[in-house]
């Protein structure tokens, strides 16, 4: 339930992050719009609007929100873009894609994750987002090519695959550094065919893109 109370602590939240002057105005309506506490276990419905990354299941995290305020801003969506997004988690990030108007495709390889990120978007009438319990590495060539390409996981390179997958003219947002650790945000650009830029948006820190399933 989204009470009167998770209200004002989501518009205080807000508040904060658009006094940064960081972030899309438009972003940052969405996420004054999407219960964050629903995509975390009751025990931290008290916290979920604090700008914290709070623990989910199978050792992943929820990123907080003025990360998913930042990859969000940096990706410009527009409505009705298809947008493949490698690592559902909680399916936060996925919520705000699609409130924004997004065509959502979004990958997961965790089982538990998959299953309880689906039923989220069913409770919350999030119709808008198709869910596939995949190796994010290999992202979803029968699908592709996407407008856009967001990752929430932190990979050593950036996989081909993703770059393929890219209209021309499309943005792919991907953290990218060793095990980890010295991780910087990425925004790519496929600008031609054979042809991609890159643009180095700043460190982050995100839990380990992995291949396979889990």
């Amino acid at each position: 339930m989204d009470s009167y109370r998770h209200r004002g602590q989501r518009r205080q939240l807000i508040d904060r992050l658009r006094e940064t002057g960081k972030y899309d105005e438009r972003v940052l309506q969405v996420m004054a719009n999407v219960p964050r506490h629903a995509f975390l276990e009751s025990g931290f419905h008290g916290w979920a609007y604090r700008d914290e990354a709070f623990p989910i299941d199978c050792e992943q995290t929820i990123s907080q929100p003025s990360t998913v305020a930042w990859q969000t801003s940096a990706l410009d969506v527009l409505s009705r873009q298809h947008v493949l997004e490698i690592g559902t988690g909680s399916g936060y990030q996925s919520a705000v894609l699609s409130v924004l108007g997004a065509r959502v495709f979004t990958v997961e390889r965790h089982k538990p994750l998959y299953k309880k990120a689906k039923l989220t978007f069913k409770q919350l009438r999030l119709n808008g987002i198709r869910s596939f319990l995949r190796d994010g590495n290999k992202g979803l060539p029968e699908w592709a090519p996407f407008d856009r390409i967001l990752a929430t996981a932190g990979a050593e390179e950036v996989p081909q695959a993703l770059r393929e997958q890219l209209k021309v003219g499309g943005i792919l947002v991907i953290p990218v550094g060793p095990d980890g650790e010295n991780q910087r945000l990425l925004k790519i650009v496929r600008t031609e065919k054979a042809i991609w830029t890159t643009e180095d948006l700043g460190v982050c820190q995100f839990v380990p893109f992995k291949e396979g399933l889990a």
